[in-house]
C-alpha cells in the first residue's frame, strides 16, 4: 500500500485523497520539462500538485497554473502548494481543462495523461478518471494545448510506448512537431516503457535520447539519478 506522503529534498507530497499516487511517470516529466525560459506553465490533470511545484523549484520566475478535475485531488494539490515556499507562484483550479478560460495563454503546457483507451474500467470513479481517456482524451490535450499556448508555446507528456506512437500520429496530422523525444527503459536490457515528448507548432531539429531508471533493483542509473538529483531524498 502506498505512503499517505512522499518526502522530497525541498517539499513533502500528501497523497491519501489522490487516486494516482505520486509514481516515476511523475517525476519524469516533471524533472525532464524543459521550463528554463518559460514565464506561465499549465499543468493539466495536476493530481497531486507534484509536476507543478516541481516546475515551481526549477524555476523562480515561473507562474504556475495546474487544474484537476477530482475534487479530492484538487483539495490535496492545494494542500501540498500551499505547503511549499513557492506557494504564492503556484494557482489550483478545479474543474474540465476543456471549459478552463485564463485570461492570457502559456510558454508550457505539461501533462501526464490518462492512457488507457480501451481497456477495461477501474471500478473506484476517481482511479478511472485519472488513468482512462474518458474525460481527457489525446484529442482534448492536444485541441486545448492549441487554444492555450503562445504561438512558440510547447506541449510536453509522458506515455507508454505504444500509446506514444498514437499520441504522435494524431498530432502530427493536427500540424504538431516534435522537437524532443526521450525513450525511458526500466533497465539496460529491458524494452522501452515510456516515453517522454515534446511538441510544438514549430519545426526544430529533432532532438532524440534515452534515459534508463536502474542498473539493478533499487540502484539508480546514473541517467535517471542526474535527471532527478534536486528531488530525491536519497540517490
Amino acid at each position: 500500500m502506498a505512503n499517505d506522503y512522499f518526502q522530497f529534498k525541498q517539499f513533502t507530497i500528501r497523497q491519501e485523497k489522490c487516486a494516482m499516487k505520486v509514481g516515476t511517470d511523475g517525476v519524469l516529466l516533471g524533472a525532464w520539462a524543459d521550463v528554463t525560459q518559460a514565464r506561465r506553465l499549465l499543468d493539466i490533470g495536476t493530481g497531486t500538485g507534484l509536476i507543478a511545484i516541481m516546475a515551481a523549484q526549477r524555476n523562480p520566475e515561473l507562474i504556475i497554473d495546474a487544474i484537476e478535475i477530482d475534487p479530492a485531488a484538487f483539495e490535496q494539490a492545494q494542500e501540498n502548494a500551499n505547503n511549499t515556499p513557492w506557494r504564492e507562484r503556484i494557482h489550483i483550479f478545479q474543474g474540465k481543462v476543456q471549459t478552463f478560460a485564463p485570461a492570457y495563454k502559456y510558454d508550457t503546457i505539461v501533462c501526464n495523461p490518462p492512457f488507457f483507451i480501451n481497456s477495461t474500467k477501474n471500478p473506484a470513479h476517481n482511479r478511472t478518471l485519472a488513468r482512462h481517456c474518458e474525460t481527457l482524451s489525446h484529442e482534448d490535450i492536444l485541441q486545448v494545448s492549441d487554444h492555450l499556448l503562445l504561438p512558440e508555446g510547447k506541449l510536453c507528456v509522458i506515455l507508454p510506448v505504444n500509446e506514444a506512437k498514437q499520441f504522435l500520429e494524431l498530432a502530427q496530422n493536427k500540424k504538431w512537431f516534435l522537437n524532443k523525444l526521450t525513450t525511458v527503459y526500466p533497465t539496460p536490457d529491458k524494452a522501452p516503457k515510456r516515453q517522454l515528448i515534446e511538441l510544438s507548432k514549430i519545426k526544430k531539429h529533432l532532438v532524440e535520447n534515452s534515459i534508463t531508471l536502474e542498473i539493478e533493483r533499487h540502484v539508480l542509473h546514473e541517467s535517471y539519478a542526474n535527471l532527478t538529483k534536486d528531488f530525491y531524498l536519497k540517490l
